[in-house]
């Protein structure tokens, strides 16, 4: 069985692992599809970010979905043949945090293809996988390449929990990759009236607008683009950074309007608040980590066809081809989100 493995910066490889046997309460699964993430494209450039570093070879991968082969004894609701979202969160269910009802912030998580512990835990891009039962959701009706999206799509929808009340809301978006997009169809499903979408580069603003942003400013080329929300202290109730950078925050700040909320989505590194201004506005900053219960109500909503994160999704290459997949993904004036089809 082949896997993609990083070993550090631009040294990916396309591995031989040892196939698995499920075990009680645990599922073989055949991948389908796995979708390229913003930490795997980290761990591809750079080895890591922030404070966390490759220490050894580790399977990338994450977003992934895709066909049971084998139930393990005692497994129920799954045969042989179903298409499953496969949640990449394995908390121990255990510790204070998982027992207090936060178990996005378990002591002891298992998230794939993490170079946060060490020994790693190692990711999902893999042809076959074994995994809990509990973290499959069956995905009928869904195509392999939509299923992978429910990870990206719960971190939006764990972050639009974390923002409160969004009915009627006036709402900023700044970053428009693949969580700023999500994060717009999440906005809306909860019932946002206006949404406005920010980049500092013109080809994800046309997603952007494709999944439902009312206005899309490009900051590098209207640096004053957000003028018009500045007025009477500002008029968004709501900010979704998914950029991680301390610019796009700053810019932000003058149209958020007294005691907005602001969602930190972004993970690039340590920011640069501008806390004066922050302090000023009473500004309420959420943080929102991963996810936990969301990941079966993303897997619901697509179903449903009350979320379609499928125009997103703009390159598919064969696994054979991993390393021109992290290329494309890299390059945001051609692509939004690539996916690996490992069958």
């Amino acid at each position: 069985m082949r896997a993609i493995v990083i070993h550090a910066a631009h040294d990916l490889r396309i591995e031989p692992v040892p196939v698995g046997r499920p075990g009680p309460g645990e599922v073989r699964i055949r991948l389908a599809v796995g979708g390229i993430c913003g930490s795997d494209l980290h761990y591809y450039h750079h080895g890591g970010f922030g404070a966390v570093r490759l220490r050894e070879p580790m399977i990338l991968g994450h977003e992934v979905a895709g066909y049971v082969v084998e139930p393990g004894p005692g497994v129920e609701g799954l045969r042989e043949g179903d298409l499953v979202a496969i949640s990449p969160s394995r908390p121990c269910g255990g510790c204070r945090f998982c027992l207090a009802g936060m178990p996005n912030h378990c002591l002891n998580m298992r998230f794939y293809g993490s170079a946060m512990p060490f020994p790693h835990i190692q990711g999902a891009f893999r042809e076959e996988l074994v995994a809990d039962a509990a973290q499959c959701v069956r995905a009928d009706g869904l195509t392999p390449a939509l299923a992978a999206m429910a990870e990206p799509l719960a971190v939006c929808l764990h972050a639009a929990r974390r923002a409160g009340e969004l009915l009627g809301r006036r709402v900023l978006v700044t970053g428009s990759g693949p969580i700023g997009c999500l994060a717009i169809l999440a906005a809306r499903r909860a019932g946002a009236v206006e949404i406005v979408a920010t980049d500092i580069a013109a080809a994800p603003l046309v997603h952007a607008r494709a999944v439902g942003a009312d206005h899309t400013v490009d900051m590098a080329t209207a640096p004053d683009g957000l003028a018009p929300w500045t007025a009477d202290k500002g008029m968004f109730d709501v900010l979704f950074e998914c950029s991680g950078a301390a610019a796009a925050l700053a810019a932000a700040v003058p149209a958020l309007r007294p005691g907005a909320v602001v969602v930190q989505l972004g993970l690039g590194g340590d920011m640069t608040l501008p806390m004066q201004a922050m302090t000023a506005k009473e500004l309420d900053l959420r943080g929102s980590l991963r996810f936990h219960e969301e990941f079966p109500i993303a897997v619901r909503l697509m179903q449903a066809g009350l979320i379609d994160p499928s125009p997103l999704v703009t390159h598919t290459v064969p696994l054979a081809q991993a390393e021109r997949g992290f290329e494309l993904a890299s390059n945001r004036a051609v692509a939004m989100k690539a996916q690996i089809r490992f069958a």
